[in-house]
């Protein structure tokens, strides 16, 4: 579950697999798998990268 979270940088967008209603967030930081993501519905969330696999949309340029 955290092999693709501990590749997730800022700036890429993702989902989270259980609150689809939070639509897609943009990944502010991902230190010690602690990862800030900015939900387009939800705002600010930090998640805990060992309990939740983050589904990626896109990566950053």
């Amino acid at each position: 579950m955290a092999d693709l979270n501990s590749i997730i940088t800022p700036g890429m967008i993702v989902r989270h697999p259980n609150r689809p209603e939070w639509g897609e967030g943009q990944v502010q930081s991902n230190i010690g798998g602690r990862i800030t993501v900015n939900f387009r519905e939800e705002g600010k969330v930090v998640l805990d990268g060992s309990k939740v696999a983050l589904i990626l949309v896109s990566a950053s340029d």
